[in-house]
């Protein structure tokens, strides 16, 4: 074998073994990469209680219960669904009824979620694509007229 074969076949064989490695890791997280599950979504695949995951949707209006402390319920909604969340700690300023909101923690057996962190959105006008996204499947989408084809690409939250 020359020298210029057996550099191709060492270059080949490292590029076998890393296209091996991205495949096997793009198997192992098929399941979770994902921004967040909406409330249909969870009841639809039945998800184990004490999965860790992000939920998304909209604070359903009148939900938002504040027994004492830092403790917050809310319900969130997409419009098919509803799952309670309970949060201690402080909230966005920009949380409150009506706005998109994903929050991220664990599915409690009796069917609601504990949530350890809460993402707000940014702006009056702008929402997250996938809350917009499943929120137009429901027939629930209410175009704003500061969105449209400039909107921005990545989801615009703050914790």
């Amino acid at each position: 074998m020359t020298r210029k074969q057996r550099r191709l076949t060492l270059i080949a064989g490292g590029l076998a073994v890393l296209g091996t490695a991205l495949g096997l890791v793009l198997f192992a997280m098929r399941d979770t990469i994902v921004f967040f599950r909406s409330p249909s979504d969870i009841a639809e695949m039945g998800i184990a209680p004490g999965t860790r995951m992000r939920l998304g949707g909209l604070v359903k209006e009148g939900s938002i219960v504040k027994p004492g402390g830092q403790t917050v319920r809310f319900v969130v909604t997409d419009g098919g669904g509803e799952i309670n969340v309970s949060y201690t700690g402080l909230l966005p300023d920009l949380f409150r009824e009506g706005q998109g909101v994903v929050t991220e923690g664990v599915l409690n057996p009796d069917g609601g979620f504990s949530a350890d962190s809460v993402l707000a959105r940014h702006d009056e006008n702008y929402m997250p694509r996938e809350v917009a996204d499943a929120l137009k499947e429901k027939g629930l989408w209410q175009h704003a007229s500061g969105e449209g084809a400039n909107a921005p690409a990545v989801p615009a939250l703050t914790q």
